[in-house]
This record gives structure tokens, C-alpha cells and sequence, in this order.
């Protein structure tokens, strides 16, 4: 679907907003064995560190929804950015797992403030095509997610085969992208909604429905990236660790162009959920158990695909399902219960792989907490907005 020459601008700031949501966070997971040696990191210790981000987009994504209120959805956007910069630069200094953690934080709080900033830009920016552009953004955010782990192969060499330079690019990318998004966003924009509601409604049914099954999917792709390395690196396959990372998320690019093409006639559909579901268990099965290059490459893939669907069918429904006004707290409480039960599993998992010894059960949790990604949009209602 091509985009009108008048929203070829918001279009190209959404996509590159949504490369930034990602770009510095999975700047990790290429390097991650080299960090796991240099530091000493144990099983648990990398199940907080992939909690860290998941756990601030749940603890930030409220406060960003007042921020977003006060200064408007693009300037807090320009600050998530900024913020999430800052941190991903000083992880490079990081010297023990202590302030690796810090940094970590700091880079993840960006992030969260970013994250519902995006929703109400798609509804001000886009307005008549918000499952368009609400791909177009998610495009990004994949995209973020792919960069750093197919760049690895050029970067890491480049800075001498250590993870700390490697870092530091891509928190320069980063602030670049906050720069030309100020700069080139459309006039007139940012101006404050100082009388805005902020606060999610907590006792909302549709906000937790959205929430858990958002959960789901989040957990699926976080977990994954995590746990991935440390299982490859427990078997002694280190040398499937970067194909089968790359295959995660470049398994994610065939997903976002389908939503590209068929956005509008997905978007309010039970079944695509559903079988994202599905297909995610059979993902994690694979790989869990799959120790050939081939196998555990097309395992990720299929994990990389259902989370791209998955995450741009969530990411429209509260811009599709409540009032223009309400979309910024709906995204935000949304963002809190998704990520905050992600970070739940992120933990559990590392805990079953210290007491069990065997990283491979650490995927027993994540394929778990996708049943509710099956089980919840057969009993809830997508075809309707609230006024």
C-alpha cells in the first residue's frame, strides 16, 4: 500500500521512532556471550538483565503517560530517545553485573517514556489509516531489533572483537534519531494537553484483556533473545548462537510486510491472534530441543514471524478500540501489565534453569504464558470503539 505524498513525512518519523523503541536494546543479545564471559554472569544474573527493560516499560509506561500529557506525545518521545541514548552509552563502561544493571535501567527508562508516545501519534499524525501506520512503526521497531544482530558480524570486528565499542555505535544512533525527529516533525506539532486523562483505568476489563494478551507475545520475543545464547552456549553450539539469533529476527521481516500489505483486513481479527499463539509454543518446542543449524534457524524464524504479527495486531487495538482522547493511558496501562508480566516470566525462567541446571527448561515458562494469547481474544469483542 502506497503512502500519500502528505503523510510521507509522519510515516518516515513514525518508522524511525519505532527503530529507536528496539535499536538499543538489542544491541545486547549479539554480544551477550562476550558479556556473559567478561563479567562472570550467572543464569539468574541474565534473567534480571533481560528483566530490567521488560520491567521498566511496565514501572515507566504510566509516568510516561503523564509526561505525555504535559510537554505532548512528540517531546516525550525526542526525551525517551535522548534517555534511552544516554544509558545504552554507559552499559559500554559497565565493570560487574551491578553496573551493568544501572546503566541497563537508565537506557530501558527511555524507552518505556517512548513506548505509549507512539499510539497517540499514529491517531494525531495518521488518522484514517491507523493499522497502516501502526505497521509502519512496528516495520521499525523490527527493523531496530534486526540491525544491530545482522551488523554484528561488521561492528564487533571493527571495534576490535569487544562488546563495549559495539554499544556505543548504536547509542549514537539512537541520539541521531532523536535529533531528526525533532527537527522534521510537522508543524505545529507538540503542543501540551494539560487536561488529558493519564491514569488507566485499572478496572477496565478491555485494558487487562489487551494487556495479558500482549504479554504474551512480549515475553515470547524477549525471553527468546535471552535465553537463546545462554542455552547454545551451555550445549557448546557458540557457532549457531549469531544465525540462529539473526533468523529470530530477521524471521520477523516477512511478518511485518504481510501487516504492511494486509493491515486493514487483520486488524480486528480474532483468528490471526490465535494462531500467533500457536505457532509460538511450536517455535519455543523447537527451539528448546532443535541443536542443528538448519532446524533451530527455522524454529526462530517461525518465532520471529508470530511475534512481528502478534505485536502490530496489539499495538493498533487501543487506537481501534477506545476514544482518541483515551489512547495514550490505554497504551500506557497496556504497556504496564504486558511488560510487567513479561519481566515476571523473564525471571521465573532464569530461576528453573539455575535449579534445574539445564537451560533448555527455561523455555517451559515462556510456552506457557502464551496459552492466553489463544484463549483471550475467543471471548473478547474486537469489532467495537468506545466513544
Amino acid at each position: 500500500m502506497s503512502a500519500a505524498p502528505s503523510s510521507l513525512r509522519p510515516l518516515s518519523l513514525l518508522w524511525l521512532g519505532g527503530v529507536g523503541l528496539r535499536l538499543a536494546i538489542l544491541a545486547v543479545p549479539p554480544v551477550l556471550a562476550l558479556i556473559i564471559s567478561d563479567l562472570n554472569l550467572s543464569g539468574t544474573d541474565v534473567g534480571i538483565l533481560n528483566a530490567i527493560p521488560v520491567s521498566l516499560f511496565a514501572l515507566i509506561a504510566v509516568p510516561g503517560s503523564l509526561l505525555i500529557a504535559r510537554v505532548g506525545a512528540v517531546n516525550a518521545l525526542v526525551v525517551g530517545l535522548f534517555v534511552a541514548a544516554a544509558g545504552s552509552a554507559l552499559r559500554g563502561f559497565a565493570f560487574d553485573g551491578a553496573t551493568l544493571f544501572a546503566a541497563t535501567a537508565l537506557m530501558a527508562a527511555g524507552v518505556a517514556v517512548m513506548q505509549p508516545a507512539l499510539p497517540p501519534l499514529v491517531r494525531q499524525w495518521v488518522p484514517h489509516r491507523i493499522g497502516f501506520a501502526t505497521a509502519v512503526y512496528t516495520n521499525g521497531l523490527l527493523c531496530g531489533e534486526i540491525f544491530p544482530v545482522v551488523l554484528a558480524a561488521v561492528v564487533v570486528p571493527l571495534l576490535g572483537g569487544g562488546w563495549r565499542g559495539s554499544l556505543e555505535v548504536w547509542s549514537v544512533v539512537s541520539a541521531l534519531s532523536a535529533l531528526v525527529i525533532f527537527v522534521a516533525r510537522p508543524r505545529g506539532d507538540g503542543a501540551a494537553v494539560h487536561r488529558r486523562k493519564w491514569m488507566p483505568d485499572w478496572r477496565d476489563p478491555l485494558l487487562w484483556k489487551v494487556g495479558l494478551v500482549t504479554s504474551a507475545n512480549n515475553q515470547l520475543y524477549f525471553c527468546t533473545n535471552a535465553f537463546l545464547p545462554g542455552l547454545l552456549l551451555q550445549t557448546g553450539h557458540t557457532d549457531l548462537i549469531r544465525p540462529a539469533l539473526s533468523a529470530l529476527n530477521a524471521g520477523q521481516l516477512p511478518g511485518s510486510f504481510l501487516l504492511l500489505i494486509a493491515a486493514s483486513r487483520l486488524e480486528r481479527r480474532k483468528w490471526p491472534l490465535i494462531l500467533s499463539g500457536v505457532l509460538g509454543i511450536a517455535g519455543v518446542v523447537g527451539v528448546a530441543t532443535i541443536t542443528n543449524l538448519w532446524g533451530i534457524m527455522c524454529a526462530a524464524a517461525l518465532i520471529g514471524f508470530t511475534c512481528a504479527i502478534g505485536l502490530t495486531l496489539v499495538l493498533t487495538l487501543p487506537a481501534l478500540l477506545v476514544a482518541p482522547d483515551d489512547v495514550p493511558r490505554m497504551s500506557a496501562g497496556v504497556f504496564t501489565i504486558g511488560y510487567g508480566i513479561a519481566m515476571l516470566i523473564s525471571i521465573v525462567s532464569g530461576v528453573v534453569w539455575d535449579a534445574t541446571g539445564n537451560a533448555a527448561f527455561a523455555f517451559l515458562p515462556i510456552a506457557l504464558a502464551l496459552i492466553p494469547m489463544i484463549l483471550i481474544p475467543l471471548r473478547t469483542d474486537l469489532r467495537s470503539q468506545r466513544s
